[in-house]
């Protein structure tokens, strides 16, 4: 029976070290996996702030966007009336060409005209004064 007892005693001892062992060993995996945790928790808050930043970003890009297409579409609409102001200056331009071009051609008509009526005034000033020439000759031959 004392061996029994010794040996019986030697088992719980030995099954008491074993249950600390456990013990330690699951004081340790615990205390891991909460690190474990922990750090987990620490990267899942780190991507969420990564997450809402890359969204604030989004958003602040969609509203740079909106702002930019805006912009676009007001100078488009710009430019379209300024094409149209620019088509209704060359059709006043080119309608003033024409009247140009026709007070022009007028005006080459009248000096045409004009000159012509000058060398006739001329030619007949000329024969005027050869007849005006003759007659006082002959009145101061008469006198």
């Amino acid at each position: 029976v004392a061996m029994e007892t010794v040996s019986l005693e030697h088992q719980i001892q030995s099954v008491q070290r074993h249950i600390a062992f456990l013990k330690k060993e699951q004081m340790e995996l615990l205390h891991g996996l909460h690190l474990e945790i922990l750090r987990l928790q620490k990267h899942c808050s780190e991507l969420t702030h990564d997450l809402e930043m890359k969204e604030l970003e989004a958003r602040q890009q969609e509203a740079l966007d909106r702002e930019l297409e805006e912009k676009c579409r007001a100078m488009e609409a710009q430019l379209q009336e300024k094409e149209k102001d620019n088509l209704e200056l060359r059709k006043e331009l080119r309608h003033k060409e024409t009247l140009v071009a026709a007070l022009r051609c007028s005006l080459r008509t009248k000096e045409r005209h004009f000159l012509e009526e000058l060398k006739r005034r001329s030619h007949r000033v000329t024969i005027l004064d050869t007849e005006l020439q003759k007659q006082t000759e002959a009145a101061a031959y008469l006198s």
